[in-house]
């Protein structure tokens, strides 16, 4: 098997549970980023053909922050966390501890701070399943609509396969509430593939 929309439902089970674990170490690293207590929802794992990716992003006519790494180790291939505008900006503020109302350089910096360490958190989760090492390379942003920034950074993938892990996961801030939507985005290349199907094979 080398197509992930293949899975069975109980390797499906399998990566649920590394996504959920992924949430929750990327929920205790914001936690400590920020000095606030921030919980999160049960993430939704779906693995989708790329050009289906915006839809769950769903983020309208406004543009999204994508925070893009390269995954490097033992795997190989693209990570991606992406926010709507909206969200990037209050990510920012929280990073930075004031109000952000637009994207400038420290602001910029401030989102590819949190996405390095929220991408690392379930990077780790995948390393610990997998029992490989995975590295996250230094992280950069884009900030455009959400089917430019996703075909852009993905083709040089997607010319073997076309489908992507989604983890779509919702911290909540627990002192008012508050909900942040992300989405973490990744896309092994066919042997990184066929690497993680053999380790999740289960009988």
């Amino acid at each position: 098997m080398d197509d992930i929309r293949q899975l069975s439902a109980l390797q499906l089970d399998a990566l649920r549970e590394v996504a959920n674990i992924g949430a929750g170490h990327a929920a205790t690293a914001l936690s400590h980023m920020t000095t606030q207590r921030i919980m999160i929802s049960v993430p939704r794992l779906t693995i989708s053909p790329l050009a289906d990716v915006p839809n769950h992003i769903d983020a309208g006519e406004e543009p999204v922050a994508a925070v893009l790494m390269r995954m490097l180790g033992d795997l190989t291939g693209l990570t991606m966390l992406v926010f709507s505008r909206q969200t990037a900006l209050r990510v920012a503020g929280l990073m930075m501890n004031k109000p952000v109302t637009e994207l400038g350089v420290m602001e910029q910096s401030a989102i590819k701070e949190a996405g390095n360490i929220l991408s690392a958190a379930y990077l780790n989760a995948l390393s610990e399943f997998l029992g490989m090492i995975l590295l996250p390379s230094p992280p950069s942003l884009a900030v455009d609509m959400s089917d430019a920034v996703l075909n852009t950074s993905f083709v040089e993938v997607a010319s073997d396969h076309d489908a992507v892990f989604c983890v779509e996961s919702e911290f909540q801030l627990a002192d008012n509430g508050e909900r942040l939507r992300g989405f973490f985005l990744l896309m092994p290349d066919v042997p990184s593939l066929n690497a993680i199907l053999r380790a999740i094979r289960v009988d």
